[in-house]
């Protein structure tokens, strides 16, 4: 619910974190806001070991996407080998384990 403000217009914005109660308290007397130090770390201080884990996670999934890649190009070497030698074989081998008594 809406209450006006008992003192007819209302200031601007000043420090909005301030309980309504507490304000209405201080009667238009001045307000000393203290504000804690930023933090002391600076940029260098989370960037070098962000962009050296980003690079380690980069080289993880190099390397196991160049492992996959030459799997893949083994077992396409193979099954093509296998294709292509497959007829040859057959032919060999009912050539070579025909009976010789005929």
């Amino acid at each position: 619910m809406h209450r006006p403000d008992p003192h007819g217009t209302t200031p601007g914005t000043i420090a909005p974190h301030i309980p309504a109660d507490l304000y209405r308290h201080l009667d238009g007397r001045n307000v000393v806001i203290v504000q804690p130090p930023a933090p002391a770390r600076s940029v260098g201080k989370w960037a070098v070991p962000l962009a050296i884990g980003l690079a380690g996670a980069a080289g993880v999934i190099g390397l196991v996407a160049a492992a996959v890649a030459v799997f893949d190009y083994a077992v396409r070497t193979a099954a093509l080998i296998g294709s292509t030698t497959g007829p040859i074989g057959l032919g060999l081998s009912l050539k070579l384990f025909q009976s010789k008594n005929k």
